[in-house]
């Protein structure tokens, strides 16, 4: 099985969907069918399920997941340490983070080059419809999360940069021209959802008004390239984070203060038993600074 054909099956293992995997792996989803028979021609035995309502791996499907997912894993990271090796690094550290502003972070990861030369930062996007998933997968080494982080499996570490919460909507929307507007104005609104678990999610997307006023959530997104759209028409606003203000610029859409809403605490997640000395050095390195803010 070449290496492509292994990336489409455990990618389609993971979506459950033809068209989500070739658009994740930007392939036709003639190129994501043909590998998938391709595969199930050599083993003699269906790997999913297909009908029209979805897709579900066969018994076969699930054993070929469970035994390619670790030797997937393996070969990844022996072709990053050998590309590691040709710049003169001898490690990596996979950062992840919900949002783009890795450049708020250049204090820390000066410091933590400072301290950990031979190592070579890399920022992975993570969306807030799974904020825990790459770590548990090991797809991230440490994610940048905002608070609280109540997971069993999980270990919090120190607070990375604390950032204001805003509320973005159309350019157009009647409260784009105020100074601030408060937790209250939500119960006027359509508000987006998507982020899970729903504890988290609440934690910057309430489901009441501090009067105790229901908040209706409509659009289910799971990135900020999906919410840009739906705040352009109008059609929801979202609290966000005030860095969104710099990163997320667009004429189409307003940024306005939420005055009671509380900061945002984004601190280090990393899975608990999977720490390392580099984890360490740049966990040590977030705590000695204290936290950033912009």
């Amino acid at each position: 099985m070449e290496l492509r054909d292994i990336e489409i099956f455990l990618t389609l293992a993971k979506e459950l969907h033809f068209g989500r995997t070739a658009e994740q792996l930007h392939v036709s989803a003639a190129r994501v069918s043909q590998a998938i028979k391709k595969q199930e021609r050599a083993i003699g035995a269906e790997l999913f399920h297909r009908d029209s309502r979805k897709v579900r791996l066969t018994p076969a499907g699930i054993r070929l997941r469970d035994d390619l997912t670790p030797v997937y894993r393996d070969l990844q990271a022996s072709m990053e340490r050998a590309r590691l090796a040709a710049r003169g690094k001898t490690d990596v550290l996979r950062i992840g983070m919900l949002s783009s502003n890795a450049q708020d972070l250049r204090p820390i990861m000066d410091e933590f080059a400072a301290r950990h030369p031979g190592c070579e930062p890399q920022f992975r996007t993570i969306d807030f419809g799974d904020p825990f998933g790459p770590l548990r997968e090991g797809r991230v080494d440490v994610a940048i999360l905002w608070l609280p982080v109540l997971e069993p499996d999980l270990t919090v570490g120190p607070v990375a940069y604390i950032d204001s919460v805003v509320l973005a909507m159309a350019a157009t929307h009647r409260l784009a021209g105020r100074t601030s507007v408060s937790l209250e104005d939500l119960g006027d609104e359509v508000v987006m959802g998507g982020a899970k678990p729903a504890y988290w999610r609440e934690a910057l997307v309430p489901l009441r008004t501090p009067s105790g006023r229901l908040i209706r959530i409509g659009p289910i997104v799971s990135s900020n390239e999906e919410m840009l759209p739906i705040l352009s028409t109008g059609e929801a606003v979202s609290p966000g984070h005030g860095h969104a203000m710099r990163y997320y610029t667009r004429p189409d859409i307003a940024y306005v203060p939420i005055h009671d809403a509380p900061p945002a605490q984004m601190a280090l997640v990393w899975r608990t038993g999977a720490e390392n000395e580099v984890t360490r050095a740049f966990t040590e390195a977030v705590r000695d600074l204290g936290p950033l803010s912009p």
